[in-house]
């Protein structure tokens, strides 16, 4: 499946508790959709988080956040992983 870089920007900043509350959702969202979150990022005082998804395109993904928390990314780009 394709990989998906997807950017959140919440105004105020964002904590990590409620980010990790977030991720925890996905995760017991995302079978119903067949999509992977498989990791995030967070920077906390500019309030913009990132989410790594192996999905099979990016509504899918987008789809996930929208049944577990309602707080769909601003921006979903493709991205490859390289090693």
């Amino acid at each position: 499946m394709p990989l998906f870089m997807d950017v959140h920007n919440i105004e105020g900043g964002v904590a990590a508790a409620d980010v990790a509350a977030a991720h925890q959702a996905d995760l017991a969202t995302q079978p119903a959709h067949g999509v992977n979150y498989l990791r995030y990022w967070l920077d906390e005082g500019a309030g913009r988080i990132f989410c790594l998804v192996d999905a099979p395109d990016a509504e899918a993904a987008n789809a996930v956040h929208r049944a577990a928390h309602g707080l769909v990314a601003d921006e979903i780009y493709p991205v490859t992983e390289h090693s």
